[in-house]
């Protein structure tokens, strides 16, 4: 019988994530530290539109970009959120979470051969949609000492005659890292120089302590450059509810549109009409949410810092990246022998590429009495490892 595989999913690594998150689903009374999901329920008045629009009988086919009052709410939210204007009908598409958006949008713009400059850490599905799409990835390393920003001049030093695609994903998972609006402006003349095209992955631009979330959209000429991917996963707690959007030039646009009404025909009509709830009305529980994700952050920056742990202060999403380099072991070593010993699952650093070797990504997405626990073990770990040394 002939290989019924293709050849290109075959190189295709699964999730290192998920390996973690299978083996704590199996033990007893270990905390997991390690998926990006919130632990808050999607609130009341988001779920009601959803369970109203079932009782009215909205459960057919929705148009296959989406309900057009949806598609104009979430272009009101960056009018007033960005400042940038987007079209509902010709430049908005509402996918199946910010996944599908990304899958569809370098599906959409790539030839085989060209080049995807993927800064990492990231999160991990660039680099497979990439590839299935005939495109080729360039992994380009971050700076720990840079907080994991993006330099003009790491920027250039990645390009090449086949480069097309920049991926920018700020507020950054694995690491929480932010880019400030000075830091994308200095981009600005490469990306215009080499006539790049942007993927910006925003899903996490409520949870930012620091300021202000600037989109690079925002930025002059670089808004018919840019595919704006963003959703209801992390900053509504609608992760199951499998909703997200992309907006940016028609010329795109139309296309991931075409390829997403092949593929999926259209968004979960229920989803689409709580989320609409969620824009309107949903700004007084993303705040909420926020405020608490980020007294979570300063909990850990604290523990880190009494514990003598490594970690640049993160501003961004609800992740923290402490360097573990001086107990001589790889990220996943430590992260193994940590859930062996003190049933406490983090993720290793390299599942988000190899230059996360020396760190672990820890989720505050979890409650604070859980956070205590799993830091008091921590804490146990590390002074044993260092007894041990």
């Amino acid at each position: 019988m002939r290989n019924p595989l293709s050849d290109k999913i075959t190189t295709i690594k699964p999730s290192g994530i998920r390996k973690f998150f299978d083996i704590v689903s199996e033990m007893e009374d270990a905390i997991s530290l390690g998926v990006g999901e919130p632990d808050f329920d999607t609130p009341w008045h988001i779920r009601d539109e959803g369970i109203y629009s079932l009782e009215k009988g909205k459960t057919f086919y929705t148009s296959n970009a989406g309900i057009k009052e949806l598609r104009q709410e979430i272009c009101n939210y960056y009018a007033r959120k960005q400042g940038v204007l987007y079209d509902p009908i010709k430049e908005t598409l509402v996918t199946v979470g910010g996944s599908e958006g990304i899958d569809l949008a370098l599906r959409c713009m790539l030839n085989p051969g060209d080049e995807v400059i993927i800064p990492t850490p990231c999160y991990v599905s660039y680099e497979p949609c990439t590839i299935m799409a005939d495109g080729v990835p360039v992994i380009l390393p971050l700076k720990n000492e840079n907080q994991f920003r993006l330099t003009p001049e790491e920027l250039e030093g990645a390009i090449t005659e086949k480069t097309k695609v920049l991926i920018l994903a700020y507020p950054n998972n694995p690491t929480g890292a932010i880019m400030e609006k000075s830091d994308l402006e200095a981009l600005v003349p490469i990306i215009e120089k080499y006539d790049l095209m942007i993927i910006s992955d925003e899903i996490y631009s409520e949870l930012s302590y620091k300021s202000k979330h600037v989109s690079i959209c925002s930025l002059p000429g670089m808004q018919e450059r840019t595919i704006v991917i963003n959703g209801f996963s992390k900053a509504y707690a609608m992760t199951g509810w499998r909703l997200g959007y992309a907006l940016g030039p028609e010329t795109v646009i139309k296309q991931m549109v075409k390829l997403h009404q092949f593929a999926i025909m259209c968004a979960p009509t229920t989803s689409q009409y709580a989320a609409v709830e969620a824009l309107k009305n949903g700004d007084e529980d993303v705040a909420e949410m926020t405020e608490a994700y980020n007294q979570r952050r300063r909990f850990l920056m604290n523990e880190f810092k009494e514990m003598n742990l490594p970690c640049f202060e993160p501003f961004g999403a609800f992740y923290v990246f402490p360097c573990i380099k001086e107990f001589g072991m790889t990220s996943e070593e430590f992260a193994l022998k940590f859930l062996e010993e003190e049933k406490v699952a983090v993720v290793p650093g390299t599942a988000f590429g190899d230059c996360g070797e020396g760190f672990l990504r820890i989720s505050y997405a979890y409650s604070i009495d859980d956070l205590k626990v799993a830091i008091g073990r921590l804490k146990n770990f590390v002074e044993r490892l260092r007894t041990e040394k």
